[in-house]
């Protein structure tokens, strides 16, 4: 599959433009007009949402105007390098969707161990090791030394924590 350089302007622009969505819709709780004693808290939030959706969109036309250009036309990732650039964000995004539900430790550790064993060619028994032995050492330095709790999931509860 090959990306061409128009797919991935479009795509980034919709990105960008999301971020602004979020931002104005995020300033709209905070009130966006100009009170009695000067903008309320969501004012200038608000109008750079909106500064950067119309930048997005100036991009996305920009590049559609340029679509039939060699520069548009020409591929920004080739197959090898699109396979290689998953490898990396689907156990990455694996690792946040575990870690949300399942707590920190578990992410950790099942991410530690995959990465290493697909990507790094280590032992199944290694990479279960290396997980395990980072998620120890996460739990000693952040809940012992530091005393920041992070996110156990369900074993908050099986453990009895906290």
């Amino acid at each position: 599959m090959h990306i061409k350089r128009l797919h991935m302007e479009v795509f980034a622009a919709a990105g960008v433009a999301a971020i602004g969505v979020l931002a104005a819709t995020g300033s709209l709780e905070l009130g966006v007009t100009w009170g009695d004693s000067g903008p309320q808290p969501g004012y200038f939030p608000f109008y750079v949402g909106l500064i950067v959706i119309a930048a997005s969109i100036g991009c996305v036309v920009q590049a559609i105007l340029k679509a039939r250009s060699a520069e548009q036309q020409e591929t920004f990732l080739e197959p090898e390098q699109t396979r290689r650039l998953l490898s990396f964000f689907i156990p990455m995004i694996a690792f946040v969707v575990v870690t949300i539900y399942f707590g920190v430790y578990v992410g950790s550790a099942l991410y530690l161990f995959y990465v290493a064993w697909r990507q790094g060619k280590y032992k199944p028994h290694h990479a279960i090791f290396m997980g395990v032995a980072f998620s120890i050492v996460l739990y000693l330095v952040f809940e012992t030394a530091f005393q920041v709790p992070l996110h156990k999931g369900p074993l908050e509860d099986m453990l009895g924590i906290y």
